[in-house]
């Protein structure tokens, strides 16, 4: 509780008063002061219970007309105080707005003695995906004399989910395949779902095991087997390095790759099986959250991916890569049918893969080496770009060998870049040199990789690749 200036003014005023009673020993002056002193201090109170009152009766809600939105949309907040009788003192409730969002006003609202109802609504802004707390809106109490501010009102919460991709497209050269991540089933036999097999009754079976239809039908005890279901371990492994951010807002490879995984780890959620999250970027790892139940993670992950947005890498070192995989590719393609001993030493440098044992300088690989131990997820999905064939496919073989299934999803540069489809005769050789990457992957043991991507714009590429095919009279 703190005094107003109306307050400190009498206050001082007893001050002035008490020390001149003193000096001239005037008793009647120091009983004025002790007088005006003892009405203050009644006044304070008199405040006090008003106050209790009106906590007591008062409501506040701060409500969101929605609770999820998109980046970039604005929605209604509502700030709404009531109180059961009306109000003995001057009310001012101010509500509290995250950091992240923008309002063009403070949302508030005021109460005049007297008065038992008022409400406001302000339109938020929400520029950045995230999950956001409105903290309980702020009351502020006064009778003129004495003031008071506390925290009243239950707090709110407002998710704010990044732009969503355009149609997405999941699948293998250009074929459309559902999500790679259903029910999974072990080799081991005992209680479960699955029936596998019925055997004739062995010592040692329980008496539960033993199916009575199959006994009675082939006149001797059988038992039936079943497949014993298993919680899959699976780690995402998430690449924001800063090519994942090529692309129009809010339709990135960052975008898309995320809205598969989050269907990913929602299905795995489902099934309930362990899940844990890596994030990668240009300087390597950016957060870890552990393999643990889906029930505890699968929120935390939700909220990361949510968030995640492309590293700002080195323009330099980019432009270098990208010099570098376009020297590669000229050269490649110069030395097609080349058989010359000039072309036979030189076509290993430019294959754009390491040689084994060579140090590992990928953010993702490196990584990938870091978190597979001993106790590696059974199923790795990882969610890359063909920004770096080489790196990726040492990732890729580090997680296979490590004894992990690996899903890659990949998105392909071609479809996400500006103008990318301005000439669609490249673009379709792009997006072959990008398939013969997948197709290498997918040859792997244990490994699938599928392509992401807009489905309209793979559509263009792949009706340019069919029209070059044709014959140049048509269609035989």
């Amino acid at each position: 509780m703190q005094p107003t200036r109306r307050a400190w003014g009498v206050g001082g005023l007893v001050v002035v008063l008490a020390g001149y009673a003193v000096l001239v020993a005037a008793p009647l002056v120091l009983a004025g002061a002790v007088l005006i002193a003892a009405w203050l201090l009644a006044r304070q109170a008199v405040f006090t219970r008003s106050l209790e009152r009106t906590t007591r009766s008062l409501s506040v809600d701060q409500q969101p007309v929605q609770t999820t939105v998109r980046t970039g949309e604005s929605t209604p907040v509502t700030l709404t105080a009531a109180l059961e009788v009306p109000a003995e003192l001057a009310l001012a409730i101010r509500g509290e707005v995250p950091a992240a969002a923008r309002v063009d006003e403070p949302m508030a609202l005021s109460l005049e003695p007297g008065s038992a109802a008022a409400s406001t609504t302000t339109t938020v802004e929400w520029p950045v995906a995230g999950h956001y707390r409105f903290e309980a809106p702020t009351l502020t109490a006064t009778d003129g004399w004495f003031r008071e501010t506390l925290s009243t009102g239950a707090e709110a919460a407002v998710t704010v989910d990044p732009p969503t991709p355009r149609t997405i497209h999941l699948g293998s050269g250009g074929d459309a395949v559902g999500l790679a991540y259903g029910e999974h089933i072990s080799e081991r036999r005992g209680s479960g779902l699955e029936p596998v097999e019925i055997r004739q009754y062995a010592p040692g079976d329980t008496a539960d095991h033993i199916d009575w239809k199959a006994t009675a039908r082939l006149g001797s005890p059988h038992v039936r087997e079943y497949n014993v279901e298993t919680d899959r371990r699976t780690l995402f492994v998430v690449d924001h390095r800063a090519p994942l951010g090529t692309g129009p807002r809010g339709e990135t490879k960052l975008a898309y790759l995320r809205e598969v995984t989050l269907a990913l780890a929602a299905r795995s959620w489902r099934l309930g099986d362990p899940i844990g999250l890596v994030t990668v970027g240009d300087s390597g790892l950016t957060h870890r959250l552990d393999i643990a139940a889906a029930s505890t993670t699968h929120r935390r992950i939700r909220r990361r991916l949510l968030t995640l947005e492309p590293t700002s890498g080195s323009t330099r070192s980019q432009r270098s890569a990208g010099s570098t995989a376009g020297v590669r590719r000229q050269a490649r393609t110069a030395l097609e049918g080349d058989s010359s001993p000039f072309a036979t030493q030189l076509r290993p440098f430019i294959a754009g893969r390491p040689k084994t044992g060579q140090a590992v300088s990928s953010p993702l690989a490196r990584t990938l080496r870091t978190m597979l131990t001993d106790t590696s997820p059974a199923w790795v999905v990882l969610c890359t770009d063909d920004s770096s064939p080489a790196d990726l496919r040492d990732a890729v073989a580090f997680a296979r060998d490590r004894g992990a299934f690996v899903t890659v999803l990949l998105a392909p540069t071609v479809l996400y870049e500006p103008g990318g489809l301005g000439d669609l005769e490249a673009a379709y050789e792009r997006y072959l040199e990008f398939e013969t990457l997948r197709r290498e992957l997918a040859r792997m043991d244990r490994v699938t990789a599928l392509e992401v991507g807009p489905e309209d714009r793979l559509t263009t590429v792949l009706e340019a690749g069919r029209r070059r095919r044709e014959p140049a009279g048509g269609t035989p």
